[in-house]
């Protein structure tokens, strides 16, 4: 029994030291190699897999360290290598190399990369180990690659994409400037280094760096600053200094310069933040980045994308490069606005850089054909970078040109009674021949309006009042109590059908327009103050504008559109009013300008109709607060656009007649 025993254990052992035995086949070690090269464990491959010939001829260095490398330079992703297998009855020689097709695909920053090499194992001992390993050089990480050739990567920059006007008028492109610099031999008065540095916004110790740098020769022209094609101020007075000069260079250029600011925008240089965020978009420092405006909001359809091509250079002289991959330059796309630049240019220089926002729509197709606010700034300049000191008196100066007022809403006072007035003609509550009789510079509903009174500015308003004495002296009596005999509801459905509450979808964004915080009237009192433009009420300069098209296309109103690739005509509201009440209140706005309190507007040159508005801003512990004033118009003999323009603090300049004064200019 003991003899069986021991005969069973032996016969075990003897098929266990077999299994042992039985030898890796290079596909099984060919197998595990791609698996660790798929997963860039370089490492392991080279010390696990490579013969001892490979190893002779690269250094670890060569290997991990190199092809790791190139994987964080290029970008690659996506590494999916594998092999042709052999035939399954394929019997392996240990005498013979054993090959294999293998095919190697990336993903690279310049696109796909895909190639098959054939890879040989041989049989050998290395150590107390024997079995089959890799014979391997660089072609594996790309074909053509030898140990002593470098991998370039050549970026070509797109072209950014440039804005134009309506009629192909260029409001931001790519233009030029100069580069300001020194020739060290010929800038021989040290003392004009300050002169310099405050003339290009610098500081002497940034020129001296300039100066300083390791490739600088005496003769050479050294770049300091940049300088706009248009500071011509700046320009003149550098190049006066002797050793200064002036060289073009590309540059981007804002040929409106502070009238399209805020539309425009600019561009800058990438911050940190940026980049981290962008990194996966190909941004690198030093790139340039729309920082405000159209700039911004359509960065990635400006920016374009980069062209890229990643190249074998070959140390041996007249050898021709390897090209491994190339991504074309797709340059950014041109867009072009509904914006007329001049018309925009002539509205900015009409509210003769007063605080405040102005916007012209056509009624017939809601393009926006001005848009603007008051004052701008000059981005020329912002591009080429501000010093503190001159960014601070930007953020400083009391008419904050920083501040895009088109964006905002303010309460649009009297120029709501137009609205008002239809909504109420519409619900069949008001009846523009009917008069009212209103005695007096104030009036209330009830005695529970308590201290609350309804006041006007013209209590000598003839009686009965109707529609057409009420838009003529802007009686805010008479659409309070219009707006209280149609109620509430009816009110605030007639002001959501004129867009009150939504988002208008713009490029740039805009605050919606509000009847109240909330969207509702609590109570007879904010009913009567929001009935003439006040309360809770804001709008936003664009909305503005358009309400008034309504009274001109006989009751259609058309979305605002900023870009000429938009559709035109895109129905917004329809239905508002009727043919006859346009009629009834194009003629009431027209009598605003001949016979009320628009005088400034009663120009020879067109027939303007249009309403004022000023809203009333208290400040606390003030009897009277500052004043915006408002005037809405349109030529109604040529009704090609309507013209909203808001300046900020009237009071002491005649109020709304003021704006309306400005407003005049643009149509002359």
């Amino acid at each position: 029994m003991k003899k069986m025993i021991i005969a069973a254990l032996a016969a075990v052992l003897l098929l266990v030291l077999a299994g042992c035995n039985k030898q890796t086949t290079p596909e099984d070690r060919l197998a595990e190699y791609i698996s660790h090269w798929n997963k860039s464990e370089f490492t392991e491959m080279y010390e696990g897999y490579l013969n001892e010939g490979t190893k002779g001829a690269f250094e670890p260095a060569q290997f991990v360290e190199r092809q790791q490398k190139i994987q964080d330079d290029l970008g690659i992703e996506n590494l999916e290598v594998s092999y042709t297998a052999p035939p399954e009855d394929t019997e392996w020689n240990e005498e013979e190399p054993a090959d294999f097709p293998v095919q190697v695909k990336m993903d690279t920053i310049a696109g796909p990369v895909e190639f098959e090499q054939q890879m040989t194992l041989l049989f050998e001992e290395q150590g107390e180990e024997e079995g089959w390993f890799v014979e391997w050089n660089p072609s594996f990480i790309f074909p053509q690659l030898e140990a002593e050739d470098k991998i370039r990567i050549d970026r070509i920059k797109a072209a950014r994409g440039e804005i134009m006007d309506r009629n192909n008028v260029p409001v931001a492109i790519n233009g030029g400037g100069f580069n300001i610099g020194i020739v060290p031999e010929k800038f021989t008065d040290e003392t004009k280094k300050q002169e310099l540095a405050e003339l290009l916004n610098t500081t002497v110790e940034a020129i001296d760096g300039s100066l300083n740098q390791s490739w600088v020769q005496p003769e050479m022209f050294v770049p300091i600053a940049k300088v706009a094609r248009t500071d011509d101020k700046v320009i003149d007075a550098v190049v006066k200094i002797p050793g200064v000069g002036a060289q073009k260079t590309s540059m981007r250029e804002y040929p409106y310069g502070e009238s399209l600011s805020h539309v425009t925008g600019y561009i800058g240089s990438i911050t940190a933040e940026q980049l981290e965020e962008r990194k996966a978009d190909g941004y690198t420092a030093g790139d340039m980045i729309g920082r405000q405006g159209l700039e911004q909001a359509l960065e990635d359809r400006l920016r374009g994308k980069d062209g890229l091509k990643i190249w074998i250079e070959k140390p041996a002289e007249g050898s021709e490069p390897v090209d491994i991959a190339e991504q074309p330059v797709e340059d950014g796309e041109t867009v072009q606005l509904t914006i007329d630049a001049e018309l925009q240019k002539t509205a900015y220089d009409a509210m003769k850089g007063e605080p405040g926002t102005s916007a012209a729509v056509d009624p017939e197709t809601g393009e926006t054909l001005a848009l603007v606010s008051s004052p701008g700034f000059d981005p020329n300049r912002f591009m080429l970078g501000l010093s503190g000191e001159q960014y601070k008196a930007l953020e400083e100066d009391p008419a904050n040109p920083l501040f895009n007022r088109f964006k905002a809403a303010y309460a649009p006072g009297s120029t709501l009674k137009p609205v008002t007035a239809a909504i109420g003609m519409e619900a069949g509550t008001l009846k523009p021949a009917e008069g009212i009789t209103i005695n007096g510079e104030t009036w209330q509903k009830d005695a529970a309006w308590g201290d609350y009174k309804v006041s006007r500015l013209h209590p000598e308003a003839p009686n009965p009042v109707d529609l057409n004495i009420a838009l003529v002296y802007s009686d805010n009596i008479y659409f309070a109590q219009q707006a209280l005999n149609m109620g509430a509801e009816t009110f605030i459905a007639g002001l959501n059908d004129y867009g009150f509450g939504e988002t208008i979808e713009f490029p740039i964004g805009l605050a919606a327009s509000q009847i109240s915080n909330e969207g509702t009237i609590a109570s007879a009192g904010q009913l009567a103050d929001t009935s003439f433009g006040q309360g809770q009420m804001l709008a936003n300069i664009v909305h503005l504008a358009s309400m008034y098209t309504p009274f001109i296309t006989d009751g259609t109103m058309y979305k605002p559109t900023l870009l000429m690739e938009e559709e035109d005509g895109q129905v917004w509201k329809e239905g508002l009013v009727s043919a006859e009440n346009a009629a009834t209140l194009r003629e009431g706005m027209r009598n605003v300008v001949v016979d009320g309190y628009a005088q400034s507007a009663n120009i020879d040159e067109a027939p303007l109709a249009g309403k004022t508005g000023t809203a009333e801003l208290k400040a606390a512990g003030e009897d009277r607060g500052k004043e915006n004033g408002f005037f809405v118009t349109y030529d109604s003999a040529n009704p090609d656009f309507v013209l909203a323009m808001m300046i900020e603090n009237v009071e002491d300049n005649g109020g709304s007649d003021y704006v309306a004064g400005m407003a005049a200019e643009v149509f002359k």
